[in-house]
């Protein structure tokens, strides 16, 4: 079996979702997917310069010879993007072929199905970002013959948000979206603390003032009692703030007794992050803008973190999560997994997750995108059921991408598989 061709579709939902597509002269296609970039299918279709005629059963090998593709850009960054969608599908490929589910070639499954947290942005859902990260209509939810709208700006402070929302963010609402999402059934949610605020002096210099800590723990300490003791609640920040405040906002969430504190301060400084940790009993996650096994042996090995947060779109692949995990199993550290994907993405981590022992939770970043489980061909029911989704015995990573709805939600300007842009 060989190798024929790379393809790739971005679909527009909250985030760009770029789908990698490898076919084979078997006629077994499989299906990736690769965390957002700028200009990012046009690295992953330059593999095409030399993986046809490879096997695709030769996953590590192939993986590698990528890494040494992207040589020249760095061992981080978008390059890994897209290595990791094309390993991906390669592994799918390889289940395919064997009659397996992708689970049995990444150790085994510990478990049958696998538990979601629920990503739920502020107080409403996020509705759409760009790649660079800035607030936006998707094509096809723009009314005919309307413009744009007017320029929107970045915040250093807030993600996604903009300052003129302060006024907007209410305890209520975030309460009240939690307690709708534990109607669900989900046993774990997320929400973003680093939101607009009227408090703020300066947005540059990673500071927060002692009004804008209360308004932060006023936010948690309302999810908290909408959720009661029997949803597990987790608090990301989006690497916005300086050492001494972030150790102030994790002690201020210590009675809130939070599943973990995300990303309080930049990931580059790993003995910064140490000082975090070891300030507060609030757990500190981290490691979703970390690359390979050897960015993230750092963070555990200076024990800078009590829960490891990989994206495995991100990190080259599903081998090479497999790799980081087993690393934090030595230091007894669970493995929570960033993951902001279609369902692509998110069924191919969840076949990881399910052969991880160290596993605590997986993310779900889709609760706003109401045509997520719509990409499933032939699918009867939600990916995701009361929390968590079932790893079944079929083939591969077990779903398809239904082709027409995904064009249906494609990117304008971007090739559609086959189809030019």
């Amino acid at each position: 079996m060989r190798i024929t061709k790379i393809e790739t579709a971005v679909i527009e939902a909250n985030y760009d979702w770029t789908i990698v597509k490898v076919s084979t002269d078997k006629g077994i296609v499989g299906w990736g997917e690769a965390f957002f970039a700028p200009g990012l299918t046009g690295v992953i279709r330059e593999f095409n310069e030399f993986l046809p005629g490879e096997d695709p059963r030769d996953v590590d090998r192939l993986a590698r010879l990528m890494r040494t593709a992207m040589g020249a850009t760095g061992t981080a960054g978008m390059g890994y993007h897209a290595i990791s969608g094309v390993e991906t599908a390669l592994w799918d490929i390889v289940g395919k072929d064997a009659a397996l589910p992708v689970y049995q070639f990444l150790g085994g499954k510990y478990r049958d199905r696998v538990r979601i947290y629920a990503d739920c942005h502020a107080g409403k859902g996020l509705s759409s970002l760009s790649p660079v990260l800035l607030p936006r209509t998707p094509g096809w939810a723009q009314k005919p013959g309307k413009t744009k709208g007017e320029r929107t700006e970045l915040s250093p402070k807030y993600h996604g948000g903009q300052k003129s929302e302060a006024r907007q963010i209410r305890a209520e609402d975030y309460a009240r979206h939690a307690r709708a999402m534990k109607q669900r059934g989900f046993t774990a949610l997320k929400f973003d603390v680093d939101v607009p605020s009227e408090f703020s002096l300066d947005d540059y210099n990673r500071c927060l003032t002692r009004k804008e800590i209360e308004l932060m723990a006023g936010l948690v300490g309302s999810l908290r009692k909408a959720l009661g003791p029997e949803v597990d609640l987790a608090i990301d920040c989006h690497w916005n703030y300086g050492v001494n405040d972030a150790i102030k906002l994790a002690r201020a969430c210590e009675p809130f007794d939070l599943l973990w504190l995300e990303d309080p301060i930049p990931p580059e400084n790993t003995d910064a992050m140490r000082r975090v940790t070891e300030a507060t009993a609030t757990p500190i996650a981290t490691g979703e803008n970390h690359y390979q096994r050897h960015h993230f042996r750092e963070l555990l090995e200076r024990e800078a973190v009590d829960i490891l947060a990989p994206d495995y779109q991100k990190v080259g692949g599903l081998l090479e999560g497999r790799r980081i995990a087993d690393m934090a199993e030595v230091h007894y550290i669970a493995v929570a997994p960033h993951n902001i994907s279609s369902p692509i993405g998110t069924m191919a981590s969840a076949h990881l997750c399910a052969a991880t022992p160290n596993f605590l939770a997986l993310e779900w970043h889709a609760e706003s995108v109401p045509f997520f489980d719509d990409l499933v061909k032939g699918r009867k029911k939600p990916l995701i059921e009361k929390g968590y989704i079932e790893v079944t015995d079929r083939p591969g990573l077990g779903i398809e991408l239904d082709e027409q709805v995904a064009f249906k939600y494609r990117k304008q300007g971007e090739a559609f598989f086959d189809q030019p842009a």
